[in-house]
């Protein structure tokens, strides 16, 4: 099969999975096909599928992947606070590092909005399937939903990392409070214990909390790396923690609270 061909195998496998989609045609256009398959497998509900279809969307999403540019870990410039911390700016699904964090929400199972801008979309997109049946197996066996400040690590799948973090994040409805900054530090605390642990020596922390969850940039950029810097001060295992931002509001913070102007 060529790309095309996998797209459309991909699609019409999933239509298939609901009887109201069945009849659904599928665009012409590659960027209609791209949105289509995406949208599908982010409102999937995470239930079992056949070898046959993962196989052919591994085979898909590592081709695609292919055509991306990556970032390695070790072309990142260290910054001057500390060598073992770094400031990047792009999208955090291109980092072959040995883990990436992602902002999850409590469910645990990635964000189910079609197309959703938010980190969490897009890292379960470019995963595919694997990882929201891994995580809706570990919320099972958990028996309940993830607590805020928590974290479970997981296998990467399609992504050039090794493992992801999920973390869930405070939400902010009104004013900041403490307990508030110290969940918020307790996912930069829980993550590096989980990545340690694993064996991870570097790991991608995205800004947490920031976008869907609205806490204050500034004041979540200050508590992230206050805790990492705290922790590394009795770890030794972590050899490289990346604050990875997307907005150009972001990255001027850290460049600020971090005393240094390189950032790629």
């Amino acid at each position: 099969m060529n790309q095309s061909e996998r797209r459309q195998y991909l699609i019409r496998a999933l239509c298939a999975e609901r009887r109201e989609r069945r009849s659904m045609e599928i665009p012409i256009g590659k960027k209609e096909q791209d949105d289509l398959l995406r949208a599908l497998m982010n409102v999937r509900e995470p239930k079992q599928i056949s070898e046959e279809f993962l196989q052919i969307q591994d085979e898909y999403l590592q081709e695609e992947q292919s055509k991306r540019t990556l970032t390695d870990v070790s072309e990142i410039a260290s910054c001057d606070l500390d060598e073992r911390l770094a400031l990047w700016q792009g999208d955090i699904t291109t980092l072959k590092i040995d883990a990436i964090v992602n902002a999850a929400n409590s469910g645990l199972c990635g964000c189910f909005y079609p197309l959703h801008g938010c980190i969490d979309n897009i890292i379960h997109s470019h995963s595919g399937i694997q990882l929201r049946l891994y995580c809706a197996d570990l919320m099972r066996k958990q028996g309940h939903e993830e607590d805020t400040g928590q974290a479970k690590i997981t296998p990467a799948f399609n992504l050039p990392c090794k493992y992801v973090l999920h973390t869930v994040g405070p939400v902010i409805y009104g004013t900041v409070t403490k307990k508030d900054c110290d969940l918020l530090a307790n996912c930069y605390r829980f993550c590096l214990k989980l990545a340690a642990q694993s064996g991870v020596e570097s790991i991608a922390f995205c800004c947490i909390s920031t976008g869907e969850f609205h806490f204050p940039n500034e004041k979540a950029a200050e508590i992230a790396v206050r805790a990492v810097r705290e922790f590394l001060e009795t770890e030794t295992r972590i050899k490289k923690v990346v604050f990875n931002v997307f907005k150009d509001l972001d990255k001027e913070i850290y460049r600020r609270i971090l005393g240094s102007d390189r950032a790629d």
